[in-house]
């Protein structure tokens, strides 16, 4: 993967739009599309149900690439809410980073913030902000 992440304005509203829908808990879902642009977000529960963290239930995930697979789309992500404070990796996020490859986007749930979404590369406990582009 490059170090710009693209995404479409449909899908990047879409985040918006899932991260207020429910400001008491962190949303969270898989992020995909085609020729490394976000087009589609695939919403999943928070298995936590919890506003420090979540957890997507595995047959929950496995049902979402599954449907990817069968859509011929690419996994270039993964994304979440912060209700409350910072949209920054957490510690729990930066322990809980499995997939190097992707991308992981954290949104702002505060209408009021700078930067409502913001793009992560975490490898090894370690983050590096991406550049975000709407295209």
């Amino acid at each position: 993967m490059t170090d710009l992440f693209r995404i479409s304005r449909a899908a990047f509203d879409r985040l918006l739009a899932e991260a207020r829908a429910n400001p008491n808990i962190e949303c969270c879902g898989l992020l995909a599309g085609r020729e490394g642009i976000i087009s589609a977000v695939l919403p999943a529960k928070n298995a936590l149900q919890s506003a420090m963290a979540y957890e997507i239930a595995p047959e929950e995930l496995f049902a979402l690439f599954r449907r990817m697979r069968a859509e011929a789309l690419e996994h270039l992500g993964i994304y979440h809410s912060h209700p409350k404070g910072e949209n920054s990796p957490s510690p729990l996020d930066l322990e809980r980073a499995f997939y190097p490859d992707a991308a992981y986007l954290i949104i702002s749930a505060d209408l009021n913030a700078s930067n409502t979404v913001r793009a992560f590369r975490i490898v090894a406990g370690r983050a590096r902000e991406l550049p975000l582009e709407i295209v």
